[in-house]
C-alpha cells in the first residue's frame, strides 16, 4: 500500500518545483514508510510513498515502460496481475520487477484508458504518458482507496490524501455545501470535499488531462450492475449457495498472496468470521487476528471474537479501550484531513495500532452489510412499507407520541435509540426514510443550528441533503426497492464512510487493509441477484447466512447483529466532558463563526442532563472544530 501525489502547470514551459513535490509527499509518509520516489519532468511531477508489500526489494515507484515514455505511481493491489502479467508477457512486453504496479504500466500501453475495465483489486493510479503529453488519474470500481484532486486557475494537482495537496499552498476555505452534508451524515459525501477548491475522484472514475488541449475530463468507467431476473430461474438457491461459497474461497486465497506476514481484523460477527474461517483453511499456519472492546459489556464484542478464534485455533490478540480516549481523539482528528464523525473510528484506530506491531496486512470483513444486506435500516425499509399504510391518527399521532415517552439510555443501539429514529423517518417516502435514518442534522436542526449570518450569505446553496441521494436513487435502472436503496449505500455510505475510516486509520499506522467482500468478481456477483436473496422477511444477510451455517460455530451464527459502536454518549458525559465544553465553548464557536453558540449550548446541556441523547450530534460537532483547528485556522 502507498501514497500517491502530483501536479501539472497547463503551461508546459513552467517546471514543477521539486521542494513542492517533496514536502507533498513527506506529507502523506505514514502511507509509505519504507521508502519515496519522484519523477520529474518539466511541467509534471509525481510523487510516491512506498509500504513495500509485493517484490519488497525492487517495487520502487515511479515506474516505466521499457523506454521509459510512460511513468506510473500506484496506490493499491491487484489480485489478478499474475494473470495479466503472462497475458503481457505473451505479447512481448518485458518486465523488470515482480510488482503488480508495472502490470498496469504495460496494461495501459495496450489497452489505453480501458486498461481499468482489465483490473480486480483496490487502487488509485496516476500514469504520465510522455509520448502524448496526457495524465491519467483512474480509482477503483468502489472506492477501496481514495484520491483528491484541485483543478485550480493554473495547474492540476492530486494526491491519495488532502493533506498532500495543501503543501502546494492554495487557499484553505470551508465549502459549504460539503459542511451542510457532513452535518446530516458524519461524513462528507464526494464528489466534495470540506476545502472549497478539492474534489474526490469518484469510484469507477477516470480523469485525463492533455497538455494539448489543457483540457480535463472526468468520465465514469464502471457502475454496479442491475439484478438479472434470468439467472435466479434458471438457479436454485443451493446451487448459488455453492458457487457463492466457491468464490469465496478463490478471492480469500488470493487476497493472502504477499510478501510479508498477515492476520485479519476479527469482531465475531459473521463477515468478519467467515473471512477468518476462510483463511485458516487456505493457510498452514495459524491466522492472526486482533479484536477490540470496551470495558462498557453492552459495547464489547470481544467474548464473541475469542469463541471464533478459539474455533479456528487463531493467534490471537485483543486491546480494550479504556474511556480516557482523549489521545485516540486527538490522533484521529489530527491525521483526518476533513471531519469525521464515525465514532468507530476510534475502535479500528486502536485495533490497528495494536496489529501494525505484528504485521503489515490485515483482512477484513468490511463491506458485507452493502453488498448482502446487513443494516438495521433494511428491516426498517421493510417494516416502514405496511407502516406507511396505518391511519394517520395511529401512524402519525399515538405511535410517534408512545416512541418519546420511553426513556433515554446510553447502551449501543438502545430500544429508544432504534424506535425514535424510526418515528423520525417512517411515514416518509422510501428514500427519505432511509436517509433519515442515517441522518444525524435534521434540515431543519441544521438551519437552526447555523451562525444566522453565515445561513444568509450560503442559503442559496444548501439544498436539503437528501437530494443528491435522491439523484442516484432514482437513475437506478430497476424497480427492486431494496436493491435500490442498497446502490444508493454502495455509491454513498460505502465509500466515504467505511472505506474512507478503514483506509485512514489503518494507514495513521502504515498498515494494509484488504477487504475480500469488495473484490470486483464478488461485487458483481451479488448485485445482479434480486433483493429477497440478501433480505428476507426481516432476515438480514439471507444468503450469506445460509453459506456460513457450513463454516461457522453456531454461536456466532444466532448471536444478533451488533456492529462496532463505541460509549461516546458516556465518553461525552464523563472523560471527554473537558474536550467538549473547550472545543465547543462559546467563545470558540463564536470565533468559527459557523454555527450559532445559543444552540450548540442547549444541545450540550440537554445531552448531560440526561433529558436527550445528542452524543451523535455533539461528537459531529466535536470533529468538525477539532479538524478546523488543526487544518484551517
Amino acid at each position: 500500500m502507498c501514497g500517491i501525489c502530483g501536479k501539472v502547470y497547463y503551461d508546459s514551459q513552467r517546471p514543477v518545483e521539486p521542494d513542492i513535490l517533496v514536502a507533498m509527499t513527506d506529507a502523506i509518509v505514514k502511507r509509505g514508510p519504507d521508502s519515496n520516489g519522484f519523477y520529474l519532468k518539466g511541467n509534471v511531477g509525481l510523487g510516491s510513498r512506498r509500504l513495500s508489500i509485493i517484490d519488497v526489494e525492487g517495487g520502487r515507484m515511479p515506474i516505466s515502460n521499457e523506454d521509459g515514455t510512460v511513468w506510473i505511481v500506484y496506490n493499491g493491489e491487484l489480485y489478478n496481475f499474475l494473470e495479466l502479467r503472462q497475458r503481457l508477457e505473451r505479447a512481448g512486453h518485458q518486465f523488470s520487477t515482480h510488482t503488480d504496479t508495472e502490470t498496469i504500466v504495460h496494461l495501459y500501453e495496450d489497452e489505453g484508458d480501458n486498461f481499468v475495465k482489465y483490473i480486480n483489486g483496490m487502487f488509485a493510479v496516476a500514469i504520465w504518458d510522455e509520448r502524448r503529453q496526457r495524465l491519467i488519474l483512474a480509482r477503483d470500481h468502489v472506492g477501496i482507496k481514495p484520491l483528491y484532486y484541485a483543478q485550480l486557475n493554473d495547474r492540476l494537482v492530486f494526491g491519495s490524501e488532502i493533506k498532500a495537496i495543501l503543501p502546494d499552498g492554495m487557499a484553505r476555505q470551508v465549502d459549504p455545501v460539503g459542511l451542510h452534508n457532513y452535518l446530516s451524515l458524519n461524513y462528507v459525501p464526494g464528489p466534495e470535499s470540506l476545502f472549497s477548491g478539492i474534489k474526490k475522484l469518484l469510484p469507477g472514475h477516470i480523469l485525463t488531462y492533455e497538455n494539448t488541449t489543457k483540457k480535463i475530463n472526468v468520465e465514469q468507467y464502471w457502475d454496479y450492475p442491475t439484478p438479472d431476473p434470468q439467472r435466479v430461474k434458471q438457479q436454485a438457491t443451493r446451487e448459488l449457495e455453492d458457487e457463492l461459497l466457491h468464490l469465496l474461497r478463490q478471492i480469500v486465497k488470493d487476497q493472502m498472496i504477499s510478501d510479508v506476514p498477515l492476520g485479519a481484523f476479527l469482531s465475531g460477527g459473521i463477515d468478519s468470521s467467515l473471512v477468518v474461517a476462510l483463511m485458516s483453511e487456505a493457510s498452514n499456519q495459524p491466522v492472526r487476528t486482533f479484536s477490540a472492546g470496551f470495558e462498557e459489556e453492552s459495547y464489547s464484542e470481544l467474548p464473541f471474537a475469542k469463541i471464533v478464534a478459539n474455533h479456528y485455533k487463531t493467534d490471537h490478540h485483543e486491546v480494550i479501550l479504556k474511556p480516557k480516549a482523549h489521545d485516540i481523539v486527538a490522533a484521529i482528528s489530527d491525521y483526518f484531513d476533513e471531519p469525521f464523525a464515525d465514532s468507530s473510528a476510534v475502535g479500528v484506530y486502536a485495533i490497528s495500532e495494536m496489529a501494525a506491531k505484528h504485521l503489515k496486512v490485515i483482512l477484513s470483513g468490511d463491506g458485507g452489510d452493502e453488498f448482502f444486506g446487513g443494516y438495521y435500516t433494511y428491516q426498517a425499509d421493510k417494516i416502514a412499507h405496511y407502516y406507511r399504510k396505518l391511519p394517520k391518527f395511529i401512524g402519525g399521532g399515538l405511535i410517534p407520541k408512545l416512541a418519546n415517552l420511553v426513556p433515554t439510555s446510553d447502551e449501543k443501539v438502545s430500544f429508544d435509540f432504534k424506535l425514535k429514529r424510526f418515528m423520525a423517518g417512517g411515514a416518509l417516502a422510501p428514500l427519505p426514510a432511509h436517509f433519515e435514518w442515517k441522518a444525524f442534522f435534521s434540515e431543519e436542526m441544521k438551519h437552526r443550528l447555523y451562525n444566522p449570518a453565515y445561513l444568509r450569505q450560503h442559503a442559496a446553496s444548501l439544498n436539503p441533503s437528501v437530494t443528491f441521494m435522491q439523484q442516484i436513487f432514482d437513475g437506478y435502472p430497476s424497480d427492486d426497492m431494496l436493491n435500490r436503496l442498497l446502490y444508493v449505500d454502495c455509491k454513498v455510505q460505502l465509500p466515504d464512510d467505511m472505506l474512507t475510516k478503514v483506509d485512514r486509520v489503518s494507514m495513521a499506522h502504515s498498515l494494509e487493509v484488504r477487504v475480500p467482500f469488495l473484490d470486483l468478481r464478488l461485487v458483481e456477483f451479488m448485485t445482479r441477484l434480486p433483493s429477497h436473496l440478501k433480505v428476507r422477511g426481516l432476515t438480514l444477510k439471507y444468503l450469506l447466512k445460509r453459506i456460513a451455517t457450513r463454516v461457522l460455530p453456531n454461536e456466532i451464527l444466532t448471536r444478533p447483529k451488533a456492529g462496532f459502536h463505541v460509549p461516546v454518549a458516556r465518553w461525552i458525559k464523563t472523560d471527554l466532558k473537558d474536550l467538549v465544553g473547550d472545543h465547543l465553548s462559546v467563545q470558540q464557536v463564536t470565533r468559527q463563526g459557523f454555527f450559532d453558540s445559543a444552540m450548540v449550548q442547549q444541545i450540550l446541556q440537554a445531552h448531560w442532563q440526561g433529558r436527550q441523547n445528542h452524543s451523535h450530534n455533539i461528537w459531529n460537532l466535536l470533529m468538525f472544530s477539532l479538524w478546523y483547528e488543526r487544518y484551517v485556522v
